[in-house]
């Protein structure tokens, strides 16, 4: 550090010179100004290197720069796909809402008599199912059209969860099998004690028993718990059963009790379909949860290219 200090020294009579620069003045130091020319490399050497080193630290040029990246045919494919399969959905959702909406207003459920039993009208879940699809796939669509990573995390989680749920019943379901047919058959019995008072399970009851020609939830003897039906009943259906009991209820244009009727519960008739109709249903719960995957997978490599060109 000496070698920097300034050094005073006495200004002796014969080591004056003159300072003035002229034109035979030499622009580089001469052979005898060694120590000169040497301090001044050490202090040139010294303020490179602080601001080479100042300009690694400030200077944006010098700092890692991150490849660019470029939207490819792929990211293409991935952002619209993802918008079309939403919007079919969405549509779907606004077809099962729209649905709830009408089966509601027509059977005036929000009238002040019937308000109290809104909550177990079967047309409260289509809307909430409806409603519940419509925000789901429309989220899914604007963040992929806007790419928004908000939305498409929030999409990403909800299906994932879907996904997790669908597997954790469908375990359950294979696990508690008796459980859940004598829940149904209770269902069953609900809805036949029920039959005249509720339209809902009127309609439900009539669908079953007319597609799957059959009567009752065990055999027709069933009927005999709905008070209208019971033989101890006062009205013409004493004894009877439904029309949709019966094998050709209008032939001849004779009474409905008056026909033959099926005999078999509705209950077997549900497993013997079940097991005609392994295959289709294997395939369409395949196709239903490969479609989910299949749409989250999307989500999530969507994600990660959106993320890599929004570095």
């Amino acid at each position: 550090m000496r070698r920097f200090l300034p050094r005073k020294r006495f200004p002796w009579p014969w080591l004056r010179r003159d300072a003035t620069p002229n034109e035979t003045s030499p622009l580089l130091p001469k052979a005898g100004s060694t120590n000169n020319a040497e301090e001044l490399a050490l202090v040139t050497t010294d303020f490179q290197a602080g601001t080479n080193s100042g300009q690694q630290h400030n200077s944006p040029t010098d700092a890692r720069i991150d490849p660019c990246y470029g939207y490819s045919f792929m990211d293409y494919f991935l952002k619209y796909f993802l918008i079309i399969c939403n919007l079919l959905f969405t549509v779907l959702g606004l077809l099962l809402l729209a649905l709830g909406v009408w089966g509601l207003i027509s059977k005036e459920s929000f009238a002040q008599e019937k308000i109290s039993s809104i909550g177990t009208d079967p047309m409260l879940v289509v809307l909430s199912v409806g409603f519940l699809l419509t925000v789901l796939c429309l989220s899914g669509c604007v963040g992929a059209l806007r790419e928004n990573r908000c939305l498409l995390k929030l999409f990403s989680a909800t299906v994932l969860v879907l996904i997790t749920a669908q597997v954790i019943i469908a375990i359950v379901a294979h696990t508690l099998q008796d459980q859940i047919e004598g829940n149904l058959r209770s269902g069953m019995l609900v809805a036949i004690a029920r039959y005249q008072d509720d339209l809902d399970l009127r309609f439900i009851t009539d669908e079953i028993q007319s597609n799957l020609q059959c009567c009752g939830a065990d055999n027709y003897r069933d009927w005999e718990i709905n008070i209208y039906y019971n033989c101890s009943a006062p009205g013409v259906l004493a004894c009877g059963v439904p029309a949709t009991c019966c094998v050709d209820p209008l032939e001849n244009g004779t009474v409905w009790n008056s026909h033959v009727i099926f005999l078999g519960g509705c209950l077997g008739e549900i497993s013997r379909w079940i097991k005609q109709h392994e295959g289709l249903i294997g395939i369409i719960v395949t196709v239903v949860f490969g479609v989910q995957i299949l749409i989250l997978f999307i989500t999530i490599r969507l994600l990660e290219r959106i993320n890599r060109h929004k570095v």
